[in-house]
């Protein structure tokens, strides 16, 4: 397991292009780079609304430069990432939301599946060695529901369209891996690219739609108890900064064994710690001190699993890396981070990065 003197010798004064840093996730990572002293290129979209956690933290500051762009720009990413020369890329940048998938399937498709040969066609322009770690999903595998975890090698596939769209960005980066980084030629074209499947993940400062902590959260702000759909359906839950260490560690561990490691890896929580919606509910309520919750399923709502479980046994015989937390302790993080309305967004922040990563 990594801690931030390690992860700072191999980070500091590096140069790391951020893809999605606008987002959530992007957000919380762009904050551990700029602890761990890398300098670091952001391009995403502009944050949806003034108070998302990218505004919140003056992300634009913790970034050496911050371009407002689309993924689906080929030109522009090719072209801003070239003149950077990143030593690592971090690929978060996607249409992130499932009903959203729905709601605009052909956009989900093109901006998680083509964005992501974009961003592998990017790399491939660029003329120095390359650490690439692409950012997909634990939606990514064909699920039956028998309530086995998934292997990374398991089938791909994906009933709704941000599922498979998730899944069809695997495809092309393997396709990319084999075509043009194949690991065999490694000393010819110096570029290691992995996949990276996390699963839901919480944290403070999520203020997007039809995620479940940010609709509790909303709900208690406007003193209305919480809608939910799936009451039952059970998760992967994992704190942000679970996962952020996870890719963080296999960009570090690509460094010295950059063939071995461009592969795909699984990163969950243990399959034995199951919460459905609403234990996750109880818990953050209980935490934050208040609230309340009511069961809003409906008969003919867009499908989403009931159950999906990761096997990470891969990552923790190939990189040593196995989750700190249990589900029950990342929602007492997010609700003391949501319920702590004196401390700004930022040292908050910090505070639960510096203890999650140690010295």
């Amino acid at each position: 397991m990594v801690n931030l003197t390690d992860l700072k010798n191999t980070f500091r004064g590096k140069r790391v292009f951020l893809s999605g840093h606008t987002g959530f996730k992007g957000a919380w990572m762009l904050q551990i780079l700029h602890l761990l002293g890398a300098e670091v290129k952001g391009y995403a979209l502009a944050p949806e609304q003034d108070g998302d956690l990218y505004h919140l933290i003056a992300g634009d500051k913790l970034c050496h430069t911050s371009v407002i762009a689309d993924i689906c720009d080929k030109q522009r990413l090719e072209t801003e990432l070239v003149r950077f020369e990143p030593d690592f890329v971090f690929h978060f940048a996607a249409q992130a939301l499932v009903r959203r998938g729905y709601e605009l399937p052909s956009y989900t498709f093109f901006v998680n599946a083509q964005g992501t040969a974009h961003m592998l066609d990017a790399i491939r322009a660029l003329q120095k060695p390359c650490i690439g770690v692409m950012i997909t999903t634990d939606k990514v595998y064909e699920n039956p529901e028998r309530g086995l975890p998934f292997k990374e090698d398991d089938k791909l596939g994906g009933y709704d369209p941000y599922s498979a769209s998730k899944a069809a960005a695997e495809v092309v980066i393997d396709s990319y891996r084999r075509s043009f980084f194949n690991p065999d030629t490694y000393s010819v074209h110096h570029k290691a690219i992995a996949a990276a499947r996390a699963g839901n993940v919480i944290g403070g400062g999520d203020y997007s739609p039809d995620r479940i902590i940010p609709d509790i959260v909303r709900a208690i702000q406007s003193g209305k108890p919480v809608g939910l759909r799936n009451p039952a359906s059970v998760r992967p839950w994992q704190h942000v900064l679970e996962p952020l260490g996870a890719y963080l560690a296999l960009a570090a561990g690509m460094v010295q064994n950059p063939v071995g490691l461009s592969t795909a890896f699984n990163f969950g929580p243990y399959p034995s710690d199951l919460l459905s919606v609403e234990d996750l509910t109880k818990i953050f309520i209980r935490c934050f001190g208040e609230g309340s919750y009511t069961d809003m399923q409906q008969a003919n709502a867009p499908h989403e699993a009931k159950l999906l479980l990761l096997d990470s046994a891969k990552a923790g015989k190939m990189l040593n890396w196995y989750p700190k937390m249990d589900a029950a302790r990342a929602i007492e993080m997010t609700a003391t981070w949501y319920a702590e309305r004196n401390t700004s967004a930022s040292d908050k922040c910090i505070s639960q990065i510096e203890a999650y990563f140690g010295n």
